[in-house]
C-alpha cells in the first residue's frame, strides 16, 4: 500500500521535473530528479538493470526529511528515473529514511534495509533522533514496508553504543545462502565503529559483533560502511566523520576511508593491514558498492562533501549528483579505481597530439570542451632538466578556469577551482602525494559540464570536484614552468 506521503512526493517530483532543462544537468552522471541528493543508497543489479536509490529530499534543494529517489540503467550511464520509493511515513521512520543497501531475495522479490529516525524525548527532557534498521520488500518500482519493522533496535547493540548514531546498513548475502550487513556506529562517547549482524533470509536479524572500531584514529562517528572481498583482500569502506589530516591523507574533514586486510570467514574477524583516503579532491563522500554480474566490483558516490555543498544559487531547483561508477581493483595492498569500461562506448570524435614540447602556455587544435574524456602523458622534455610544474585548466575563458597541476619534485598533483566563479570562501583546492618517476606521470581527466574527475597513474590516485562555471566556458590549455614534452589523446563523450 503505497501511503500519501509517497504518493505526494511522486506526484511533486513528477510535475517539478519538468521546470528543469536538460541541459542544466550532468549528461552521464545521475543527478537528482528534483530537489536535494545526498548517498547513494540500494545499489543493487535486480531484473536485468542496475538500480541505485539515494538520499532524496524533493521539495528543496538543501537537506531536509529524507526520502528514497530511485533511478535504474542499463549501462550505469544512462539513468532512468522511476518513483520515489520510501518515504518517512510510519511511526519508525517520521522525521527520515535514511541509508541503506538491497538485495534480491530467493522468491525473486527486491529487499531494501534501510536506517529509520524517529525523534524521541529522552529522560533528560531534551529530544533526539533515534535511529533503527528497518526493511521494505518490492518488485522493483513499489514496495511494501515490513509489518515487523524495526528489525535491529537499540536492544541489538553492544554494551556501550549510541542508539542515536545507528545507521546505514549495507548487506549482502553468502554463498551458503545466509545474509550479512555492516553498519556505522559510534561509542557512547562519540568513537566510530563498525558493527556486523547477519540473518538467515535477510528478514530476522541479530547482532554478531564489532568488525573494526576506530580507537580515536580516524574521525569520530563512522557512516556508510561497505565490506567486500577483492582480489584476495578484504576491504572496509566507511565514510568518518570530522577527521583529522595526516600528512597528505584525510584532508576532507568528512571524507571516505579504506581499510585493507584479511578477514576469517568462520570468526567474522578482520585484521587491518593499510589504510588510505578514497579520493584525494574536495566532492566525495559515502560509498557504496556492487558485485556486477559480470564479477566487477563498482564503487559509487556522493559527489559532494558536507562542508561544500552549499555551493548554489538559492532559487537552484535541484543539487547533488553521484560520481562515475569506478571498477575497483587492489594491487599492493592500494585500493586502485578506474572508470567504468561502459564509458569508452560513449567515446566520439578523437583528437590525438604526440610528443608536444613546450613551456609557458599553449592550447591545441580540437582540444575543448566540458564533456571530455582525456588522458595524458606527461614528462620532461630533458631528463637531466625536471620541469617545475605542469598545469592543464579545463572549464576556461578570459575570467574562469578550474585546474589540476603537478609539481614533479614534490610528487604533489592539485585540483584547483578558486577560479571557477564561486561567489563563496568554501574549500576549493586539495592536494595528493603520487607516485612519479623522473617526473613522468599519467592522467586522465573526465568532464560533465559540472564535474571533473581525475584519475592520475591508471586509477592509484583520484581527486574529484564539482564546479558550477557557465557551460560557455569550455576553453582548455596547458602550462608548462620548464620545459615538458606531453602526449594527449581526447574524446568528445556523446550520448
Amino acid at each position: 500500500m503505497i501511503s500519501q506521503t509517497l504518493r505526494d512526493a511522486r506526484r511533486y517530483e513528477e510535475t517539478m521535473e519538468r521546470k528543469i532543462r536538460r541541459e542544466e544537468k550532468p549528461d552521464f552522471h545521475l543527478s537528482t530528479r528534483v530537489g536535494w541528493m545526498n548517498d547513494p543508497n540500494g545499489f543493487s543489479y535486480y531484473k536485468g538493470e542496475y538500480h541505485l536509490f539515494y538520499q532524496y529530499h524533493p521539495y528543496d534543494s538543501h537537506w531536509g526529511p529524507m526520502h528514497w529517489g530511485h533511478a535504474v540503467s542499463k549501462d550505469l550511464l544512462h539513468w532512468e528515473y522511476l518513483p520515489a520509493a520510501l518515504a518517512p511515513d510510519t511511526n519508525y521512520d517520521r522525521d527520515g529514511c535514511f541509508s541503506g543497501s538491497a538485495v534480491v531475495l530467493p522468491d525473486g522479490r527486491h529487499l531494501l534495509l534501510y536506517t529509520g529516525v524517529s525523534r524521541e524525548t529522552q529522560p533528560d527532557g531534551s529530544m533526539r533522533d533515534v535511529q533503527t534498521q528497518c526493511i521494505a520488500l518490492g518488485d522493483g518500482v513499489d514496495y511494501e514496508k515490513y509489518t515487523g519493522n524495526p528489525v535491529l533496535t537499540k536492544k541489538d547493540l553492544p554494551e556501550g553504543s549510541s542508539k542515536f548514531d545507528f545507521r546505514d546498513p549495507k548487506m549482502w548475502q553468502k554463498p551458503d545462502g545466509s545474509y550479512r550487513c555492516v553498519a556505522g556506529n559510534c561509542t557512547e562517547d562519540g568513537d566510530g565503529q563498525v558493527l556486523l549482524f547477519s540473518s538467515p533470509n535477510g528478514i530476522e536479524w541479530k547482532y554478531e559483533k564489532i568488525l573494526a572500531a576506530n580507537r580515536g584514529r580516524y574521525g569520530k562517528m563512522w557512516e556508510c560502511p561497505d565490506f567486500f572481498r577483492l582480489d584476495g583482500k578484504a576491504v572496509l569502506l566507511t565514510s568518518p566523520m570530522d577527521m583529522l589530516p595526516h600528512e597528505f591523507e584525510y584532508h576532507n574533514g568528512n571524507g571516505t576511508l579504506c581499510l585493507i586486510g584479511s578477514y576469517d570467514e568462520e570468526t567474522d574477524t578482520f585484521v587491518e593491514e593499510h589504510n588510505q583516503a578514497v579520493d584525494y579532491g574536495i566532492d566525495f563522500y559515502a560509498t557504496q558498492t556492487i558485485l556486477a554480474p559480470d564479477g566487477r566490483r563498482i564503487m559509487i558516490a556522493w559527489m559532494q562533501n558536507w562542508d561544500t555543498c552549499n555551493l548554489h544559487t538559492p532559487d537552484q531547483p535541484w543539487l547533488g549528483q553521484m560520481t562515475l561508477p569506478r571498477e575497483l581493483s587492489v594491487k599492493n595492498g592500494r585500493l586502485y579505481q578506474n572508470p567504468v569500461k561502459e564509458l569508452e562506448n560513449l567515446r566520439g570524435k578523437e583528437v590525438r597530439h604526440e610528443n608536444v614540447t613546450f613551456s609557458d602556455v599553449i592550447s591545441l587544435s580540437g582540444v575543448t570542451g566540458r564533456k571530455v574524456d582525456m588522458e595524458l602523458v606527461i614528462r620532461p622534455a630533458d631528463a637531466e632538466n625536471i620541469y617545475r610544474k605542469f598545469a592543464v585548466r579545463f572549464a576556461q575563458n578570459e575570467v574562469y578556469q578550474t585546474s589540476v597541476s603537478f609539481r614533479p619534485y614534490e610528487s604533489i598533483v592539485k585540483v584547483d577551482r578558486k577560479f571557477s566563479g564561486s561567489r563563496r570562501a568554501i574549500i576549493h583546492q586539495r592536494r595528493c602525494l603520487v607516485n612519479n618517476k623522473d617526473g613522468k606521470v599519467k592522467m586522465r581527466i573526465i568532464l560533465d559540464k559540472f564535474s571533473v574527475e581525475v584519475f592520475v597513474n591508471d586509477g592509484e590516485y583520484v581527486l574529484t570536484a564539482t564546479m558550477y562555471t557557465d557551460l560557455a566556458a569550455d576553453g582548455i590549455s596547458f602550462f608548462a614552468d620548464g620545459e615538458v614534452t606531453m602526449d594527449v589523446v581526447k574524446y568528445e563523450l556523446t550520448e
